[in-house]
């Protein structure tokens, strides 16, 4: 295994982490479509020992009683979808098939002005780190393809 090689598994495995996490997005979608969401966010505030009437609770409570079945519905199938490109990505990579090198890199650099405005506008610990994740990764892929152009 090639250095790079090392490093491009490494994009693999965080590729397949975003896959895998986008899985359970949808498993949980798909379970909870066609349940009483109002009575399960109700539910959930009151486990966590929060006041329903409160203002936050109530804008959570309303927010989710809001969502209808369709759209639960086609949010778990995007998760779904998202998740088999996020899966096919990293075997690709995993394999070091150009291809996949090149769809991380684009993919990746899409995300990038969108990150970027989120850490302006809500700026937190948590968008600092994923933005600069994304900008590893898209700068590291960036060398797997163009390591003559990288080292001058």
């Amino acid at each position: 295994m090639k250095h790079s090689d090392s490093g491009v598994r490494a994009v693999a495995v965080l590729e397949a982490t975003k896959g895998l996490l986008a899985l359970l997005v949808a498993i949980g979608l798909h379970v909870y479509a066609g349940q009483n969401l109002t009575a399960l966010a109700l539910e959930l505030v009151t486990h966590l020992h929060l006041n329903p009437a409160s203002h936050y609770p109530g804008i959570f409570i309303s927010a989710v009683g809001s969502v209808s079945q369709s759209s639960l519905t086609l949010m778990a199938f995007g998760a779904a979808v998202y998740t088999s490109v996020r899966f096919i990505e990293a075997y690709g990579l995993w394999h070091n098939m150009r291809w996949t090198q090149w769809f991380a890199l684009l993919s990746g650099a899409i995300y990038l002005p969108f990150e970027l405005y989120e850490m302006i506008r809500h700026f937190s610990v948590l968008s600092v780190i994923v933005l600069l994740v994304n900008l590893v990764v898209v700068m590291y892929m960036y060398f797997v393809l163009f390591p003559r152009r990288a080292a001058i």
